[in-house]
């Protein structure tokens, strides 16, 4: 008989105890502050964030995407705060559980590498009730689908493609909603125009809320046409 696997909850009990890139980092310096991993999830969450880091607000709040990042991802999902951080339905497991720190641009630096190597596979493990998985920016997107021609802009220009592939959960690609990244928006209209309106209804479907006019599946047949 195989072993039991671990809860979500437990496992994330644990990573939230983790110092790995404090004391005993792998990959450079150690992270240059008190580490505070946040993660959010539980075993009947049907949903999943699957996120870069947490940012500069969010390490001070301890709470996901408490920032403008948030807002903007918030709107991009059609959800409410309630319904964003009711862990029951919703996991957030970014790559790396701790802010990374600010490199010499004032930016945040990468995930921390030690994180998704330890504990990524383990947290995933235990959300066996996962229908879709939104895969936030280029560190999320290389883990869940592998490295892809063209960066992430190819990457999420294919989400057609990635959304409809046979497998469970879905993967739905997304940029990150950083206001680093308007520039980016403005240059791919088809993000808010095409993809949009999809994600929106996916999310709706998962979540157990009705959406109008069109259901997920109508949404994306209309967007493939355009």
């Amino acid at each position: 008989m195989a072993p039991a696997r671990p809860s979500f909850e437990t496992t994330a009990a644990r990573l939230r105890a983790c110092r790995i890139c404090r004391d005993a980092p792998l990959y450079g310096a150690p992270l240059p502050q008190e580490p505070l991993p946040i993660v959010q999830g539980s075993g009947g969450a049907r949903l999943c964030i699957a996120s870069q880091a947490p940012g500069n607000r969010a390490h001070r709040s301890g709470v996901p995407f408490m920032d403008p990042s948030g807002v903007r991802l918030r709107d991009w999902l059609g959800l409410g705060e309630p319904d964003f951080y009711d862990a029951r339905r919703v996991a957030i497991v970014p790559m790396g559980a701790c802010f990374p720190g600010l490199d010499a641009k004032g930016g945040d630096r990468p995930p921390r590498r030690e994180c998704a190597e330890r504990w990524r596979a383990e947290l995933f493990a235990g959300l066996p009730r996962l229908e879709l998985i939104l895969v936030i920016g280029q560190y999320a997107q290389g883990w869940h689908l592998g490295r892809m021609e063209g960066g992430l802009t190819e990457t999420v220009r294919r989400w057609r493609e990635i959304l409809s592939e046979p497998r469970t959960p879905r993967i739905l690609p997304l940029p990150h909603p950083s206001w680093r990244n308007n520039g980016w928006l403005k240059r791919e209209p088809w993000f808010e125009a095409e993809l949009l309106p999809v994600l929106k209804a996916e999310v709706a479907r998962v979540m157990g809320t009705p959406r109008e006019p069109a259901t997920a599946r109508a949404a994306l047949t209309a967007s493939a046409t355009r």
